[in-house]
């Protein structure tokens, strides 16, 4: 097996008597996109700060690509790629000058033209900074986290404040990474993005995870549960079919009218449901499966949403 990309264990972050970072660990394999998911204010940008080299940590050990980010700093900072949350070059700084001037901060970097056509912003190498879009800074952002061809990447909330097209296009550039073999370590509080995109998920919550696994894994894990939903034109039967007793919860609602059916086999459910219906001559008007999202993981996990 190959070395972990990143190792980390009983990380801790105090500021004063505050603490940030309350002993987590966890591991990122090289090659995958994992993802921290949490509120603000949950400790992922001290954690990723730390794993950067930005930032010293109060205890624990940790290891990106086999250097201590704090005692090595060079090293790491030579093989790694960073995306923070806001990227702020000078108004009247243009594109090309940007990549240039990054391109000079390594040992190696990558061929500028090919790196600017392929995040979409080649036509726009001589634009001003201040006249980007949005979507065009982050995408530049990318290209600069990208510059040196990394082996690891971070990327810190990169498409908050961003429209759903644009994000939609980020989560395309990044799943390319992904197809390039790059390692990518991803901060959301984005239900949707860390389930589009992420192979696992640590969720930290007051600087402590709180859950770890692939998306489906903690879904299955915490809930365990999908509900089948059916609404049908006229009230069902009363008994619900026999094969249900004691697999199925089952609740009528809307003058029986609605059905909410709660089991760990749905597919067998809505099989065992349309023949129930069908035999009582009880006609569909709706019927869909519900899987648990990680919203509802982090909601049973902390109590609280996850952007509170």
């Amino acid at each position: 097996m190959a070395p972990a990309a990143i190792r980390v264990q009983g990380l801790r972050k105090l500021y004063g008597e505050f603490e940030a970072v309350r002993g987590i660990a966890f591991e990122v394999a090289a090659g995958e996109i994992f993802g921290l998911l949490g509120p603000n204010g949950a400790g992922k940008t001290t954690t990723v700060e730390i794993l950067e080299g930005l930032r010293q940590r109060s205890a624990g050990e940790v290891s990106v690509l086999g250097f201590d980010p704090e005692k090595e700093t060079s090293a790491v900072k030579d093989r790694i790629g960073v995306a923070l949350q806001s990227t702020n070059l000078p108004e009247k700084m243009k594109v090309q000058e940007a990549a240039e001037l990054f391109a000079a901060f390594y040992s190696r970097s990558v061929a500028l033209d090919e790196l600017l056509k392929k995040l979409q912003i080649w036509d726009k190498r001589n634009a001003f900074y201040s006249t980007l879009s949005g979507g065009q800074k982050q995408r530049l952002a990318l290209a600069l986290a990208l510059i040196n061809d990394p082996e690891l990447v971070f990327l810190d909330e990169p498409t908050t404040g961003l429209d759903p097209q644009v994000r939609l296009e980020i989560h395309t550039l990044i799943s390319r990474l992904k197809e390039q073999r790059k390692t990518v370590l991803l901060t959301t509080h984005y239900i949707e993005e860390a389930e589009r995109l992420c192979d696992r998920v640590a969720i930290i919550d007051e600087g402590r995870i709180v859950a770890l696994g692939s998306p489906r894994e903690l879904q299955e894990r915490v809930l365990g549960h999908a509900r089948v939903e059916v609404a049908t034109s006229e009230p069902m039967p009363e008994l619900l079919p026999e094969s249900w007793q004691g697999e199925v919860a089952a609740v009528f609602s809307g003058g029986r009218r609605q059905l909410s059916a709660s089991a760990a086999k749905p597919a067998r459910v809505v099989v065992d449901l349309v023949k129930w219906l069908d035999s009582a001559q009880v006609e569909i008007e709706d019927l869909h499966i519900r899987r648990p999202t990680l919203e509802d993981v982090f909601l049973e996990l902390t109590g609280k949403s996850l952007r509170e």
